[in-house]
């Protein structure tokens, strides 16, 4: 028995060895139809964008808010390349929730008008960054947030809102009086802000109107306290259900992950964490690939494989149960679904834009803080 199991993996290595690497499109699952059956030839695990999928993301998007309605968060993926290519579109203003992000995006010349939807004490950088040639906005919710931006010579800003998530942003009716001691630092107040976050999820559309409804009164009346008719609020979650906001704030839509997919929405899946197999145990049913948590965001759960159940993620390994474990070999590449796309993303330094069967890098060049 021992020996004839030697002679069969002599036999299959020699094959192996005189086998050339499967080409660009190419998969032992059988005829290639969907994006996800693809492969490429990059070092996994990788993050590969389909062209096609992105595009039609873009396209249902500028429908309903184009141009300035929509200020896309940069947050959720993190590449100028990408931003560029909104920018083409019409979206020319952006969110960012860093401030390298905001340094990253003058950098790249796309910094006509960039708002830092989050507060920050650090001084130095922030200064740093204002002093580059873009307009920057950065938003505040407290005399220490306003002297900060002050000591930094930020010029404008946003009175941040508290709308029932509970992180940062003022109680709504501290607003007015927020605005008035910002410019009184001699800041000018641009407008209100607020994120209705924790109203992203939820499932049933005519609820979600409403409780977006009593969110968004609270910053309607923040923003007349501040005497602004500028409202930045939303998200991918909320973007056609929120009618009071100026604009946007929406960043995952361009890619999307398995969780903003349980939602009812015109947006596709658009990027795949691409895997090889590296080990298959057929007598229990299941394969491993060179992912996992490493590489991939878990907060809102395992990543979904179209061919297949993942069991669990460990460090470097993904384990899946294939529908059919005669389709798999040592070698084969997968692609992953990611559950939630911002920090997947953030794990890379590099992604694939694939477009007409070819690869092109897209640095990830947003990651850091």
């Amino acid at each position: 028995m021992g020996c004839d199991f030697r002679a069969r993996c002599l036999a299959h290595v020699a094959v192996l060895l005189h086998t050339p690497c499967r080409p660009v499109g190419e998969t032992t699952v059988g005829h290639v139809i969907a994006f996800e059956d693809q492969t490429t030839q990059e070092k996994t695990p990788c993050l590969v964008v389909d062209a096609e999928a992105f595009a039609a993301n873009v396209k249902a998007m500028a429908q309903v808010l184009p141009g300035l309605r929509l200020r896309p968060h940069v947050k959720a993926f993190k590449c100028t390349e990408l931003a560029r290519k909104l920018a083409a579109n019409g979206h020319t203003a952006f969110t960012c929730a860093t401030l390298s992000e905001v340094a990253g995006m003058i950098h790249a010349g796309l910094g006509a008008d960039l708002l830092l939807a989050n507060e920050t004490l650090n001084v130095e950088q922030m200064r740093d960054v204002v002093a580059l040639p873009g307009r920057v906005t950065i938003a505040v919710d407290s005399p220490e947030t306003i002297a900060a931006a002050a000591a930094a010579g930020v010029t404008e800003v946003l009175i941040d809102v508290n709308v029932g998530l509970p992180r940062c942003g003022c109680p709504p009716g501290q607003a007015g009086v927020l605005a008035d001691v910002a410019r009184a630092a001699g800041l000018t107040v641009r407008g209100v802000m607020g994120y209705e976050g924790h109203l992203m999820m939820v499932q049933d559309r005519v609820e979600k109107t409403e409780k977006v409804s009593d969110s968004m009164a609270l910053l309607a009346q923040a923003a007349a306290d501040v005497g602004t008719d500028f409202i930045s609020a939303g998200g991918t979650g909320t973007f056609d259900t929120n009618t009071v906001a100026t604009e946007i704030q929406a960043g995952s839509y361009a890619l999307m992950d398995t969780h903003y997919a349980t939602l009812e929405s015109p947006f596709v899946q658009a990027i795949w964490l691409e895997a090889t197999i590296i080990s298959v145990n057929t007598e229990s049913g299941y394969v491993v690939a060179d992912s996992g948590l490493k590489s991939m965001g878990m907060d809102h759960g395992n990543p979904a494989w179209a061919h297949g159940k993942v069991w669990f993620c460990s460090d470097e390994h993904v384990t899946m149960a294939p529908a059919d474990m005669s389709h798999w070999s040592v070698g084969d590449r997968v692609r992953l679904e990611p559950a939630h796309i911002d920090p997947t993303i953030a794990k890379h330094e590099r992604m694939w834009f694939i477009e007409n069967g070819a690869a092109t890098e897209w640095p990830v060049d947003l990651r850091h803080w």
